[in-house]
């Protein structure tokens, strides 16, 4: 119990109290306009922001790959003690998992092409800091549809080992389950295509 409440005051109360902190040390010291989102949105490059989504956008899909294998290789290796013929046929399941950093990579590869080299008195216009942003968010999007559609690939490849150990008939159905689960890391390259028309420069 103990344990569980400094937890929650690491995570949530202590980050709230600095922030709070710098707030009132800026606002007491005449230094308010300091704290002011508006200001950093305008005053951090275009290719900041492209640049961050295009690390979240592999990062995340990585994350949830690695997370989908090990929730499925588990599984695997477990039921594979007891039912040895289940080991060759469910890295099937691993293959799904690792298309979903697949998909992260192309994603990062095609955003990284919008970037180039500009004089620093051309960077900070109109249609830079839209594509900026574009880049950013998409990779948000494409990084956290990879990061739950590795998830849920992973525990349908786990149920799916489990249930193959127990009864080889049910191989195939869970099987459909997963695929349409793999699905969901394509719904997030679909929807992106959209920032794919934009260019960002730097």
């Amino acid at each position: 119990m103990l344990d569980m409440g400094y937890k929650t005051y690491t995570s949530f109360g202590l980050p709230t109290f600095l922030v709070i902190i710098v707030a009132l040390y800026l606002l007491f010291t005449d230094s308010g306009e300091a704290f002011d989102v508006g200001r950093f949105l305008e005053e951090t490059s275009p290719f900041v922001w492209g640049s961050l989504g295009i690390g979240l956008c592999i990062g995340l899909s990585v994350l949830g790959a690695g997370w989908g294998i090990f929730l499925t290789g588990a599984s695997i290796l477990g039921g594979g003690v007891r039912t040895p013929r289940i080991s060759t046929k469910n890295l099937i399941s691993i293959i799904f998992c690792e298309v979903v950093a697949i998909y992260g990579v192309i994603m990062g590869i095609v955003y990284s092409s919008k970037l180039q080299t500009v004089p620093e008195a051309q960077l900070y216009t109109r249609d830079n800091y839209f594509t900026g942003y574009a880049l950013f968010f998409g990779g948000l999007t494409v990084g956290f549809c990879n990061l739950l559609c590795g998830l849920c690939v992973g525990v349908a490849g786990s149920t799916a080992a489990l249930a193959d150990a127990a009864d080889p008939t049910l191989f195939v159905k869970v099987l459909v389950v997963e695929v349409f689960g793999s699905v969901l890391g394509l719904f997030g390259l679909i929807s992106e295509r959209k920032h794919l028309f934009y260019d960002i420069t730097h």
